[in-house]
């Protein structure tokens, strides 16, 4: 069993459930010059566990990015939100894509506030974003 205590197993269900594509910035496995990782939504540092309501796959960028946080700020209803919970949350409610799919767009408190937090938009994604496209496989589905 890996180190995480997460075994093979749920790993592959996991990154199943996500369709392989990252759960915050919909980049797809099969892209990726790193491995993804299995974040815990709740940190385990915050009373979460790794049952599988907990976990989510993320590339390891927004992994990190998002580190223990559950919560962030909006600037723009000037609270403090959960942020987006892929196990709980739909995608669509919270994000949109701009008009050529390369931008993340948050139309909810927590969405704003996890694109802020998980850099969702950085310059690294917008290329990975157009050099994808033309594969037909962004957005993903």
């Amino acid at each position: 069993m890996p180190k995480s205590g997460i075994s093979p197993d749920t790993i592959e269900t996991v990154s199943l459930w996500a369709d392989h594509c990252c759960v915050y910035c919909k980049s797809q496995d099969k892209y990726s010059p790193h491995g993804f990782t299995i974040d815990h939504i709740i940190p385990l540092s915050l009373g979460g566990t790794n049952d599988l309501e907990n976990l989510a796959y993320a590339c390891f960028l927004c992994n990190r990015l998002k580190s223990n946080k559950t919560e962030a700020f909006d600037n723009l209803s000037e609270k403090l939100v959960p942020l987006f919970n892929p196990r709980k949350d739909s995608w669509h409610q919270h994000f949109a894509w701009n008009e050529d799919a390369t931008l993340v767009i948050g139309i909810s408190p927590g969405g704003r506030a996890t694109v802020d937090v998980l850099q969702l938009n950085r310059e690294k994604l917008i290329e990975y974003r157009r050099a994808v496209m033309p594969l037909g496989t962004h957005p993903p589905k």
